[in-house]
């Protein structure tokens, strides 16, 4: 049984640990505002750009050649790129995007796969798998910021159209809400068609381009394709706060829990030591009273 001691060096750690867990729930709720703000500025961007996107694709005339980066290939290489945190403690978040991940890997009809990792725990995760990583991203989540999207949507742009991978696809966890994120994929490259002509429909209409529509198609696509990926980064970081705060939150709430138990646990053990330590007082005078007596 445990000792009094023991049951209180318990009780000073979970207390310890439940203030670590309150802080980082509050560090993570802090952060989350931000990233929310972040995405909630970035959307009316991507919208009008997808709609536009969606006018010049629709409208690109059958003479001339289309777009590399709308070019569709026969090729079996296909290069996944796989986006997770650098850090865990935030429940199922890196789990969730790395299994969706595998599976895909594992169910794509071609042994030329290559992948593209942002974040440690996907970079741990694939290095000791027998697949091939180009690239990987660490160590940047605290700042994230646009040139991050830039750099990593200019390096898959420029495999692409080098000729070096036929496919590209995103994998990241989709943020919904502080206790929703769902992992999704999404092809990148190249960029769909039906993808980007499905906003036209609210904008249907004639329009005057000027330069003319492949001049803007040849700038637009680029943008769009760099603006994906920095959407996916801050879905992703949005999701990893929102997942941290629950899983924090919910190990504060354990801990509260555990102490109680603990409580209890200390005072009956305590009242038990009391308890006896009476019946020994009382049996010692009951025992010098029938000596004094005799």
């Amino acid at each position: 049984m445990a000792t009094l001691r023991d049951i209180q060096r318990r009780i000073r750690s979970v207390q310890s640990t439940q203030k670590i867990t309150r802080a980082m729930k509050l560090v993570a709720a802090a952060k989350l505002r931000r990233a929310q703000e972040r995405i909630l500025s970035a959307r009316p961007y991507m919208n009008k750009m997808s709609e536009l996107l969606g006018n010049l694709v629709t409208g690109e005339g059958s003479d001339g050649a289309p777009h590399p980066l709308l070019e569709q290939r026969e090729g079996p290489r296909r290069q996944i790129v796989i986006v997770t945190a650098d850090k865990g403690l935030a429940g199922a978040f890196n789990s969730n995007v790395l299994r969706r991940s595998l599976e895909f890997v594992r169910t794509s009809n071609t042994t030329e796969v290559t992948l593209v990792v942002v974040g440690r725990k996907a970079r741990d995760f694939y290095r000791r798998r027998p697949w091939t990583i180009k690239r990987d991203m660490i160590s940047f989540w605290d700042k994230l910021a646009y040139s991050h999207a830039q750099e990593l949507a200019d390096y898959l742009m420029q495999q692409y159209l080098d000729n070096e991978v036929d496919e590209v696809h995103l994998i990241y966890n989709e943020f919904r809400s502080v206790a929703v994120q769902r992992p999704v994929r999404t092809q990148l490259l190249p960029i769909p068609k039906s993808e980007a002509a499905g906003a036209e429909g609210d904008a249907s209409g004639d329009y005057i381009y000027e330069p003319s529509p492949e001049a803007i198609l040849g700038d637009l696509l680029p943008r769009y394709v760099r603006m994906q990926v920095y959407r996916a980064l801050m879905e992703s970081l949005a999701g990893e706060y929102g997942a941290r705060m629950t899983a924090m939150e919910a190990a504060t709430k354990n801990a509260k829990e555990m102490i109680g138990i603990l409580t209890i646990q200390y005072n009956k053990a305590r009242q038990e030591k009391i308890t006896k330590e009476l019946l020994d007082i009382v049996g010692g005078a009951e025992a010098l009273k029938q000596g004094a007596g005799a």
